[in-house]
């Protein structure tokens, strides 16, 4: 999966979480990255949702997880799993982040609020 499109590899990241939540003081479970335009949101386990709301809002077809060791590209158009190329770094989330996160906005019943 390369010359794709929908995936700039030389586009960085937006930050290190997702963008939303970051500013709604909300959290997150795990992390996406929009494999186009660099927009990190979060997953569907989370309660947010961001990464599949950033996908519906601008139609950019293909996300990668976001997370440590995690090599994955998906593409919303027809639902299938790839392998896709490097992107631009960081690849993932700081190691140190904890998960869910961000540090200090998860709540501690967390686990009873994912769907």
């Amino acid at each position: 999966m390369t010359d794709v499109p929908g995936i700039d590899p030389s586009i960085p990241p937006s930050g290190t979480g997702c963008v939303e939540c970051l500013a709604r003081h909300g959290w997150w479970l795990h992390l996406r990255r929009c494999a186009q335009c660099g927009h990190i949101g979060c997953c569907d386990n989370s309660p947010g949702r961001h990464g599949t709301a950033h996908h519906d809002s601008t139609g950019h077809p293909i996300i990668t997880s976001f997370e440590p060791g995690e090599n994955w590209f998906y593409n919303y158009r027809d639902g299938q799993f790839y392998e896709g190329p490097h992107l631009a770094p960081p690849e993932s989330r700081p190691a140190d982040q904890p998960v869910p996160g961000p540090a200090g906005n998860v709540p501690a019943d967390w686990q009873r609020l994912l769907s």
